[in-house]
């Protein structure tokens, strides 16, 4: 005597399944997509604000009475020798007159013009020097000389950056709403098609224990495989963003996009936000099947019982 093989108690593909799969990998795509940006959106501010607050500019002015090369090196030392401090760099003329290039063209003398000279001090981020005792110092032995510790751009790269994250925040939390509800349908819709196997499961004396689990494995494959390839495309669209970035670095489209938006690359935790939001997607899929079969069981015991609440149970 042989036995015969048994198959599965769920089909294990039909049309609902396969628009399920669909459905959640569109999701779990634009879901990572948007998790991806918004990690790398912060990266990318909190880099900005790294460079700017790192250094400070003292600026000095020509005056027909000071000897510029000896000014330079005076504030130099003067803003070395303030606790927080770490480095000087003079911006020698051939320096300046390449950041006046775009502006006034090749070839510039900066000594036929009264252009401002620059000295660049590299601070500690963690404990700062005293700006306002540097000030004063610098004032009073070098009038000509201002300090810009670029407070004012810190703060409002600082305020725009928390703004941005705040927007990419609001809009990560709107594509997982929407990845919800529709995983949810979805889901039912699926599990309104599959009805009648539940019916008969519960007729013939299966536990609605058993039957839920049953249909638990069933969408847990589904929402794994929608899920998963939904992941993997949103991570292989910010490695392959990645690479082509790296290998097209000295044009000046992508010199303009990395000024913008930083490098096209969300990390080891944007890759493990992608790994967490599939499994999320999944245990939700999962857990959504299994209350709607214990639900559709409660309501085929419901309408045995009570015949007449048929058109209430269904509404």
């Amino acid at each position: 005597m042989r036995v015969r093989p048994t198959g599965p108690i769920v089909p294990s593909s039909n049309i609902q399944g396969n628009a399920l799969i669909v459905v959640i990998a569109i999701m779990a795509f634009l879901a990572c997509l948007t998790l991806g940006a918004v990690s790398m959106v912060r990266s990318t501010a909190a880099s900005w604000e790294s460079q700017i607050s790192r250094e400070i500019t003292i600026q000095i002015k020509p005056d027909d009475n000071l000897d510029m090369e000896k000014a330079l090196t005076s504030a130099r030392d003067i803003a070395l020798s303030f606790v927080g401090t770490k480095s000087g760099q003079i911006v020698d003329e051939a320096a300046t007159a390449r950041l006046l290039e775009p502006w006034l063209g090749a070839g510039l003398d900066i000594k036929e013009l009264p252009v401002p000279r620059l000295v660049i001090i590299t601070i500690d981020e963690t404990h700062p020097p005293d700006f306002e005792a540097m000030r004063a110092l610098l004032k009073a032995q070098i009038p000509q000389a201002t300090l810009d510790d670029h407070r004012t751009w810190v703060d409002r790269l600082v305020s725009m950056a928390h703004t941005t994250v705040l927007i990419g925040t609001g809009v990560l939390l709107l594509v997982f709403t929407a990845m919800v509800l529709t995983v949810v349908f979805a889901t039912r819709g699926a599990l309104s098609g599959n009805r009648h196997i539940v019916e008969v499961l519960h007729f013939v004396g299966a536990e609605s224990t058993f039957v839920a689990n049953e249909f638990q494995k069933h969408f847990l494959k589904i929402s794994l495989k929608g899920s998963g390839a939904g992941s993997a495309l949103a991570a292989l669209f910010f490695a392959t963003a990645g690479i082509l970035q790296s290998h097209t670095i000295a044009t000046p489209q992508t010199d303009q996009a990395t000024a913008l938006f930083g490098t096209f690359s969300v990390g080891a935790l944007g890759y493990i936000g992608i790994l967490a939001t599939m499994i999320i997607i999944a245990l939700l899929t999962t857990l959504t099947a299994r209350f709607t079969v214990m639900r559709t069981i409660y309501e085929i015991d419901l309408i045995r019982s009570d015949p007449g609440r048929t058109d209430s149970v269904q509404n």
